[in-house]
């Protein structure tokens, strides 16, 4: 399991430093300009945040996996991230439109491709977290 917790280490790493591409990709200068200043800058900085935690979960995966299986406190943390990561697969399905996705091959694609990560992510860390790996 401490490979598996090595792999997510580095997977979420990879996708804290994807972040940075989110205001160019999106068009982030364009769609927020007319929006007033605070929610222009408090999407950036949520964005900031988000992209720190997974980053920090990433380092946490990639530098302490022995402590994460063995030990309870790791165990703890693992089940708050196994936890974390099955309430984003469920905003995957339950708080995205399907309109975003749907009928078009590359955002089907990117759909389907996080809804596994998400999956993965929640089940290795909710089985670490509850001991019910051999």
């Amino acid at each position: 399991m401490e490979a598996q917790l090595k792999l997510i280490g580095f997977l979420l790493v990879v996708l804290a430093l994807l972040h940075v591409a989110f205001a160019r990709y999106f068009n982030w200068r364009r769609e927020f300009a007319t929006v007033s200043l605070i929610n222009r800058q408090m999407m950036y900085v949520h964005t900031f945040f988000v992209a720190f935690t997974v980053l920090l979960i990433g380092l946490l995966c990639l530098t302490s996996a022995p402590e994460l299986t063995s030990t309870a406190l790791g165990r703890r943390l693992a089940l708050g991230c196994g936890v974390f990561w099955l309430a984003r697969l469920l905003i995957q399905f339950f708080g995205y439109s399907p309109r975003l996705w749907r009928g078009k091959r590359f955002e089907t694609t990117i759909h389907v491709l996080f809804s596994l990560l998400w999956t993965y992510l929640s089940a290795v860390f909710l089985l670490v977290g509850l001991g019910l790996y051999t």
